[in-house]
């Protein structure tokens, strides 16, 4: 069975979404999730989509809505580079008392759905393309009405499919438990400064290693690689958001020296943080 990896985003509670635009995009990445919705329009491509449990062979432009924590991957061969631009938004963009107006409740139909992913047809492709496209050019408030009309357009398709089997699931990857939950929330708000197991199984009254064990069951990883990852995208989205030093930016999310962050940025990310931002400074708009 293929590894199925947690992607880390540059995307936090600040901004309404993030668009990577890759004009001559590998598909080297492995099969992942995520916490965040994601429209993946991929460019005259040959090879394998995978969303959850279906997988397709894919010969032209594919358009493809993914609901959060619902694995995906595109796959060709080592040599296959092609246009590819994705947006990906939070789960806590909208509100429920906002989606649930009349006007609104199409968009929040079609979000509903992307759990199983949604594919797109020619005619939804010659439709939200051009949208697609002239958004990746474009800044400022103009941008947000832009992409409400993205969403608006596709929630409006006749023809759109699900590509997961009713019964696919993607509650394996959700962080359901309550004490998960408050831990979670804890290292959001404390990820800069040090953090002891000790002191987090302190907050939901466990021992240590009862809450070592009780945490690798619910997650999937351990407390130390969750943490990690947390830390290393945070420091993603600083890369490319601000002018800080990788050292600076290393302090700022907790490391506690510029070494021990470059060797677990680069086995996480696949590059050290000053490869990363040169690749992607360029690639990745902030709204």
């Amino acid at each position: 069975m293929k590894q199925i990896i947690r992607e880390i985003t540059p995307i936090n509670n600040d901004d309404f979404f993030i668009i990577l635009n890759h004009p001559n995009a590998s598909f080297d990445f492995p099969t992942h999730y995520h916490y965040e919705y994601e429209i993946n329009l991929v460019i005259d491509f040959k090879g394998k989509r995978i969303v959850g449990d279906s997988i397709e062979n894919v010969s032209g432009t594919d358009l493809v809505l993914i609901g959060p924590n619902t694995f995906h991957s595109w796959e060709s061969t080592m040599d296959f580079h092609t246009h590819v631009i994705t947006i990906q938004f939070s789960h806590e963009l909208f509100s429920n008392s906002f989606l649930n107006k009349n006007l609104f409740r199409p968009i929040k139909e079609l979000l509903s759905a992307s759990d199983k992913g949604i594919v797109f047809s020619e005619e939804d492709k010659r439709n939200v393309i051009p949208l697609l496209l002239s958004l990746a050019d474009k800044k400022g408030f103009d941008t947000i009405l832009d992409f409400m009309n993205i969403l608006y357009q596709l929630s409006k398709s006749t023809n759109k499919r699900l590509l997961c089997s009713p019964n696919f699931t993607q509650n394996h990857y959700e962080i359901k438990s309550r004490r998960i939950k408050i831990v979670h929330q804890y290292i959001q708000k404390n990820y800069g400064k040090k953090i002891t197991i000790t002191e987090v199984a302190n907050l939901i009254n466990m021992t240590e290693s009862g809450f070592c064990h009780f945490f690798k069951k619910r997650t999937q990883k351990s407390f130390i690689d969750f943490l990690n990852d947390l830390r290393v995208g945070e420091a993603a989205r600083m890369l490319l958001e601000t002018t800080n030093t990788i050292s600076e930016i290393s302090y700022d999310c907790g490391f506690n020296n510029i070494s021990n962050f470059n060797r677990i940025f680069k086995k996480r990310k696949g590059v050290t943080p000053s490869e990363f931002r040169d690749e992607n400074i360029n690639k990745l708009t902030i709204y």
